[in-house]
């Protein structure tokens, strides 16, 4: 039977990874990591930061350092045959460093999680493969601090570039939910999107019975 799937779009440190962790432990469903398509970072051409402290660095935020169509690729591979052949990406190193075979073994739904993933959501919807879309949201002072400590602890970037990265992107917060928004992502805490999927899960488990 095809697989499903549920698109968790947000902005980075709201919480996507750590729901899809909690769906995972309730009912098995892997995740398909949307960051781990990311371009390397010595590709020539890469979008730069124009303004501020860090301009001239790579802007991580920009959609151009990214693989959307090999991202969507994969997505619909995974729904359709239940495995794919996806990257493994090391944010630190800024690159590839290995492939993978995510397999879903059997599971009808599984994430999908990434900075990038409301531009997934349209291509799933015409596919048919699309279960739900939800913008996952916390203040931005909660996400900021989220995303700073992870960040620090992963030794993502250096320390300053990961402040001056992390106030620009509370100040732009608005935009990014705006923005899954418009494509039809519903906007909800981590711990409410978890009641909403866990409650769907349950009333499809009532009606499969019920057949």
């Amino acid at each position: 039977m095809p697989a499903r799937v549920i698109v968790l779009a947000g902005p980075s440190g709201a919480g996507k990874s750590r729901l899809a962790e909690r769906l995972r432990e309730r009912f098995g469903w892997p995740t398909l990591r949307l960051d781990d398509f990311y371009r390397d970072g010595d590709e020539e051409g890469l979008p730069r930061i124009e303004d501020g402290a860090n301009a001239g660095l790579v802007d991580w935020d920009h959609s151009g350092t990214w693989h959307q169509d090999d991202a969507v690729a994969a997505l619909v591979e995974l729904c359709r045959a239940g495995a794919a052949d996806v990257p493994v990406y090391s944010i630190a190193e800024s690159r590839r460093t290995a492939a993978q075979r995510l397999d879903l073994d059997g599971a009808e739904v599984f994430c999908a999680e990434g900075i990038f993933a409301p531009a997934v959501v349209e291509a799933c919807r015409e596919a048919g493969v699309l279960e739900a879309a939800y913008c996952i949201t916390q203040h931005r002072a909660v996400t900021f601090w989220r995303r700073l400590t992870r960040d620090l602890r992963e030794h993502r970037k250096p320390p300053l570039v990961l402040v001056r990265r992390g106030l620009a992107l509370a100040r732009g917060q608005r935009e990014v939910v705006r923005r899954a928004v418009a494509v039809g992502c519903t906007v909800a805490t981590g711990d409410a999107a978890y009641d909403e999927i866990v409650a769907r899960q349950a009333r499809n488990d009532q009606r499969g019975l019920a057949r």
